[in-house]
């Protein structure tokens, strides 16, 4: 048996009543605040453990943001899209994209422009896709959208009570339902009380202790059970790069597995907003980012490779990286899963094989699935609402998944919308007095589409061109894998798990 400590019961200050609490502000927990101000909410505490806002997209340096545009039209809008048209408006040349305007262009110039910058021209590798396009993925500096998200919140200060270096330890708990919260900061450990709270921890660090069900890691074939330590490289010549690879197919194939080699885990540099900066994106596997060996081993690991892998750059590819030299590491660990949660609707693949539709809707997603081609799909608020504890929302990269879906769904895009949705169904039951299970969904659904500018189906607040162009184009469900799907219906998700080796339960220490 392990050794233990016995705490004494003590009495714990309450530092602050609010109507909505949430907890952590990455890209989830910043919308969900700044939506719940925006729909009406007055009294909002946002605490974050560290000292800026945006997680892994501004701390993580996950410095480019996919597929915000499927086709012609911009599924995911809103908030996510408020972040690039702040930064672009205040910061020329922080960010880089094709513009909406030219999302689904086909024009080969623009095609080859853009093609040096990964997933701002779709894959079309997903059978069944014919041509390529042009896709809205923003490559941005995170320095300057720490300003913007700051500004954001900063500007709904009259509703919006902002707690940087405060950490979410526990949750408070009476009768199933949720209370508020204990934190701890350098003022101690203190208690704030809520009758909303948003769990936007990415880790599930307060729904764990809820009571609520929840899985543990996900397959470790997945990109969800890796994580990193990004860092950037600057003094480099991205075009040359692009270019060199574009010329030596052979050598660029060399290139990947030689640095991989040399780095001694999966890595690879990624194209920054400028083309003189490149990010080094990489992935430590089977590792878990609750678990402190795994943690302090990827920042270990990764760092003392740093030296190895530029001296590499400069030996390989001269022409684009004889100069470079190690521009920055970022400030926290690269997450992409831990705790999933079992809320009151799992999404599975089948919700992207037969583009499912849900009555309560909160975001209308393109994501990345080889599936439907990368199409949208229903994000409803079952998804991130807890089972077996009341007024508990959990947006973000924790949501309610099946171990392959979540791959799909917990990128910064989804954790910006679904947080955008917790934010207005947790004012909209805080302002009507209901339950979070009883809010008026509807009256959310008409807030996020009236107006937040999220687009939703079925809304009479969203253009009717977003239906028609899912409806022209199949919901994406042309390619081959959507053809196996429909030939073998809701059983394909066996089939997919088999065909794509992943494993076929779950992990055997998900509570439930």
């Amino acid at each position: 048996m392990a050794q233990v400590y016995h705490e004494a019961a003590r009495d714990i200050p309450v530092y602050a009543e609010c109507d909505i609490l949430v907890v952590g502000a990455g890209a989830a927990g910043q919308a969900a605040a700044v939506a719940a101000a925006r729909a009406g909410a007055k009294n909002i505490i946002l605490m974050e453990r560290y000292g800026y806002m945006g997680g892994d997209a501004t701390g993580g340096y996950v410095l480019m943001l996919p597929n915000l545009t499927w086709r012609n039209k911009a599924f995911v809008s809103g908030i996510q899209e408020e972040w690039f048209i702040r930064c672009e408006k205040q910061f020329p040349g922080t960010t880089a994209a094709p513009s909406i305007d030219e999302a689904g262009s086909t024009d080969p110039a623009l095609l080859y422009r853009w093609k040096a910058y990964h997933d701002c021209v779709s894959r079309g590798t997903f059978g069944g896709c014919k041509e390529s396009m042009l896709v809205r993925a923003p490559y941005f500096d995170p320095q300057y959208m720490r300003i913007v998200l700051d500004q954001m919140v900063y500007e709904e200060r009259d509703r919006i009570q902002l707690m940087y270096h405060t950490w979410g330890v526990r949750p408070i708990i009476e009768d199933k339902t949720i209370k508020g919260v204990i934190f701890e900061s350098k003022e101690g450990r203190k208690a704030i009380l809520a009758k909303q709270v948003i769990d936007a921890t990415g880790d599930g660090d307060i729904y764990s202790q809820s009571g609520a069900a929840y899985q543990s890691l996900a397959d470790a074939v997945c990109r969800s059970s890796t994580t990193a330590l990004v860092y950037r490289v600057g003094g480099i010549d991205w075009n040359q790069f692009f270019e060199w690879q574009q010329n030596h197919p052979d050598a660029a194939a060399g290139f990947r597995e030689g640095i991989k080699k040399v780095a001694g885990f999966r890595i690879s540099p990624i194209s920054g907003n400028s083309p003189d900066v490149c990010w080094m994106n990489n992935w430590h596997t089977d590792r878990d980012c609750t678990v402190i060996k795994d943690q302090t081993y990827t920042e270990v690991t990764t760092r003392l490779a740093i030296p190895r892998v530029i001296e590499y750059m400069k030996e390989a590819v001269p022409t684009a990286f004889r100069h470079a030299f190690l521009y920055d590491i970022a400030p926290q660990l690269g997450t992409r899963c831990s705790r999933r949660l079992q809320g009151e609707y799992i999404m599975t693949t089948n919700d992207f094989a037969f583009a499912k539709k849900h009555d309560d809707v909160i975001a209308w997603h393109s994501t990345i699935c080889q599936i439907n081609d990368c199409g949208p799909v229903e994000i409803p608020l079952g998804a991130i609402m807890a089972k077996g504890c009341e007024n508990l929302l959990a947006p973000g990269r924790h949501l309610s998944t099946d171990n392959i879906a979540i791959d799909w769904l917990n990128l910064i895009p989804q954790c910006t919308g679904t947080g955008q949705g917790a934010g207005v169904a947790a004012a909209v039951a805080a302002m009507e007095g209901t339950d979070i299970h009883h809010v008026n969904i509807k009256r959310v659904q008409d807030i996020l589409a009236g107006e937040q500018g999220v687009p939703l189906p079925r809304n009479e607040h969203t253009d009717k061109s977003y239906t028609e162009l899912c409806e022209e184009f199949q919901y994406g469900l042309y390619t081959d894998a959507a053809k196996k799907a429909a030939a073998e219906g809701e059983k394909y998700t066996k089939t997919f798990r088999q065909d794509h080796n992943y494993k076929t339960g779950e992990n055997e220490s998900a509570k439930n």
